[in-house]
């Protein structure tokens, strides 16, 4: 246990991808809720302070830290020195925090931000050349996150070509284990089909990073019904956090647990914060995180 931290991220007071949802809730505000909820980390999002001396400084007064923070890769549309300028740079900040691991999804082709289209209906599928693009990539990006001693962790992702079991699959055995890892995230995982102890034990060797949120079933089944976009999911109320949905997470835990995990488990359950107040449901989830696992 003592191997694992606890963080929450920012999307629960200020949405990045819908600046609406939250846009009166401040950047001081948001992490002083996430320490008084109890929690000891955070991710990173667009109103927090972009110079590292300056953030540290806000996060040392509450005694948080920075767990990670996303990066977009357009490895299968883009050349890929464009996503290497532009990861180095967001390397190098999160070095300077003291983060040990760089959260990264790819974005080509994605419809995740796109709040007209079917998040099912219309999921991106790689190509053979897109999917080769995509592992030699993360590989080159994974070793220029060695260079200062971190690790790259690939975010599976609702809307993106990398979704679906099948998929985090086909990453995992083309890519190499020291070069990349997998952040484990439940929600996207349930939302998706999959089944998310099962994942867990076949990659808990290299999952290096793990998102908690859950799931409200009813909320999905009327995405999929009505041919929802991700977005308009999350609107509704698809995300909630642990403990407030259908996902059990007991024997998640307890696989986490048994497995020498270490590292960070983020609490990340994007919902409107007008009908979900933050603090009410960060501190929801930090006590249902006590009663199934001590921590």
């Amino acid at each position: 246990m003592e191997n694992i931290q606890l963080g929450i991220a920012p999307i629960a007071w200020t949405n990045d991808d819908m600046p609406e949802l939250g846009a009166e809730n401040t950047f001081e505000q948001t992490i002083s809720e996430m320490a008084l909820a109890g929690f000891k980390g955070t991710e990173i999002g667009n109103k927090y302070p972009k110079e590292p001396s300056v953030l540290k400084k806000y996060l040392d007064l509450r005694g948080l830290q920075v767990a990670s923070a996303w990066f977009s890769a357009f490895l299968t549309t883009k050349p890929y020195e464009e996503t290497e300028q532009a990861f180095i740079k967001h390397r190098d900040f999160l070095h300077a925090m003291g983060a040990k691991v760089i959260v990264v999804s790819e974005q080509g082709r994605s419809i995740q931000g796109q709040m007209e289209t079917p998040v099912f209906d219309q999921k991106p599928i790689f190509t053979d050349e897109e999917w080769h693009h995509l592992t030699t990539g993360l590989e080159k990006l994974g070793t220029v996150a060695a260079e200062k001693g971190m690790t790259l962790v690939y975010h599976h992702h609702m809307g993106t070509g990398v979704q679906t079991t099948t998929e985090i699959e086909r990453l995992m055995d083309n890519t190499d284990p020291s070069k990349v890892s997998l952040l484990y995230d439940t929600g996207h995982l349930v939302f998706s089909g999959e089944e998310p102890l099962t994942l867990y034990n076949q990659y808990k060797e290299r999952i290096k990073h793990i998102h908690f949120k859950d799931i409200r079933e009813n909320v999905a089944q009327e995405v999929t019904r009505q041919h929802d976009s991700f977005l308009t999911g999350v609107k509704k109320g698809v995300f909630t956090v642990p403990g407030d949905g259908m996902i059990d997470f007991r024997p998640i835990m307890s696989a986490i647990l048994e497995s020498d995990y270490r590292g960070w488990i983020v609490v990340e359950a994007e919902q409107d914060p007008a009908k979900a107040n933050p603090l009410e449901y960060a501190i929801k989830a930090r006590k249902y995180i006590k009663e199934i696992s001590g921590i």
